[in-house]
């Protein structure tokens, strides 16, 4: 469970930077419902931009946003649902839209659940702690945000071969970026860097977002009601919700899925990852180029007795897909294909590992055969404004993107899209995905085995840490009453 033991004198500091900084901080229950949310809070945000540095925007951490840069409201779930045209297949695929987020993409959200229960608590002190957010990109560019916002210095770490975007964002916001060895899946590098910094440093508090269940809380309330809301709207009477489909990532996200088979319990979950590091699927490493989803390991937070298929998909689709999509050749090609101009107008929302999940939804469909009534559900989790500095290396390194090049992608990707590099988990496959952990987290990261052990025989042990949303809840509540701005 996350910790919510109160540490009374380091809470009182935190309450005092509050009350200096002007900050209120939002609940679950208003990041799920922003119309309970202050209007005076709601007012205010009118003159705000959405990636102002600026407290109010804690109230915009929330799928709910309007979709506008500055000053928006909210409004509904923030949504894409891709045609048939384009994916080739009959099935309605909807995607959560993380743009519209401050920093542009959802992990600001799971950041917040990891910083804050150790915030209101007093655990975390800001005017001694230094924020410490190990991450693949986004995670650490949310988790800098938050800090900045509640008053918190902070320390991201990420590989050195990440985005340049991300390089360069962080150096505006970050207190420190330190850059580790490798890329996407160089996930060890960093986990030894926050060791480092534990055994030299006393100022530090790391927030590692594959093992806080912050991150995983935030996801199943916040997400998983979100997504709850656009089944709500979208289903008709012959329509029938069949299942999530998601990078692992940190395995956050997927966490929904845990709250979806709960409201829908024939429902499925599927966990995708890039082919080119086949961990769930074949116990496999490798180096790949889906930015945004770093793994050769199975997160802590994953709750694998509930995942129902592995599916592994090729960084060289999404790549090629980041072209079709935004270069202009790509998407005139796609509108004379059929494909609606509001649709491929829109295109960009979708960042490489927004892609990805594109294409293992795809393959979701395929694998089950779904039809026009049948819906899956997925997420963008951050957009092309993002990686522009990827679009234009693509042009670099392989010349004009032209109609060929558009024609080739869109029927070998996306029609051509095919069912290899799957596998329906059964029993004794979950347990052989679940085990993985043991190497990363009781070897290597002081867990104990008979945690990882609990994780898998205690039927309470997931649930428990659902049921924390309201507690933690009631100590923001009674934080935000102390600090005394509302």
């Amino acid at each position: 469970m996350i910790d919510l033991t109160i540490h009374e004198t380091q809470r009182e500091r935190a309450v005092q930077r509050a009350r200096e900084r002007g900050i209120v901080i939002p609940t679950f229950a208003q990041m799920k419902n922003p119309d309970l949310i202050p209007e005076s809070v709601r007012a205010r945000l009118k003159e705000v931009g959405l990636w102002d540095v600026n407290p109010l925007n804690l109230f915009r951490i929330t799928w709910k946003n309007e979709p506008v840069p500055f000053g928006g409201g909210f409004g509904p779930v923030n949504t894409i649902e891709f045609p048939p045209s384009l994916t080739g297949v009959p099935a309605r695929i909807i995607a959560l839209v993380g743009k519209w987020f401050p920093t542009g993409a959802h992990k600001v959200g799971a950041t917040f659940g990891c910083l804050v229960p150790r915030l209101v608590t007093g655990q975390f002190d800001p005017t001694y702690h230094k924020a410490v957010w190990p991450s693949t990109g986004n995670f650490c560019r949310g988790g800098a945000y938050n800090s900045a916002l509640l008053g918190c210095e902070s320390i991201a770490i990420l590989p050195e071969g990440m985005s340049r975007e991300r390089f360069e964002w962080l150096s505006r916001l970050a207190g420190e970026v330190i850059a580790t060895p490798g890329s996407e899946s160089n996930v060890k590098e960093i986990f030894d860097k926050c060791w480092e910094l534990r055994r030299t440093r006393s100022d530090v508090f790391i927030f590692n977002q594959f093992e806080e269940f912050g991150n995983y809380l935030w996801h199943y309330e916040v997400t998983g009601h979100a997504m709850e809301e656009v089944l709500k709207r979208e289903l008709g009477p012959k329509d029938t919700y069949q299942g999530v489909v998601l990078n692992t990532g940190s395995a956050g996200t997927i966490a929904c899925g845990d709250y979806l088979k709960q409201v829908f319990p024939t429902s499925k979950i599927a966990a995708s990852e890039a082919l080119q590091c086949p961990t769930l699927l074949l116990t496999g490493f490798g180096s790949h180029r889906i930015e945004g989803i770093g793994d050769k390991h199975v997160p802590w937070i994953h709750n694998v007795k509930n995942t129902d298929l592995v599916i592994a998909v090729d960084d060289e689709a999404c790549i090629s897909l980041v072209r079709l999509f935004n270069e202009p050749a790509g998407r005139a090609y796609l509108v004379r294909k059929g494909v609606p101009e509001s649709v491929v107008s829109r295109l960009d929302l979708l960042g490489i590992s927004g892609i990805a999940n594109l294409l293992a939804s795809i393959k979701f469909a395929k694998w089950y055969e779904l039809g026009e009534n049948d819906v899956v559900l997925t997420v963008l989790t951050d957009s092309m404004e993002l990686y522009g500095s990827r679009l234009e290396e693509l042009r670099q390194e392989r010349g004009e993107y032209t109609e060929l090049d558009a024609a080739a992608d869109y029927h070998r990707y996306l029609l051509g899209c095919t069912t290899d590099h799957m596998a329906e988990l059964g029993y004794w496959e979950r347990r052989r995905i679940h085990n993985l952990k043991y190497f990363t987290w009781v070897e290597q990261q002081g867990k104990t085995a008979e945690e990882l052990q609990a994780q898998w025989y205690d039927r309470e042990y997931w649930t428990r840490i659902q049921k924390q949303a309201a507690e933690i809840d009631a100590l923001i509540e009674e934080f935000n009453a102390r600090v005394g701005l509302i």
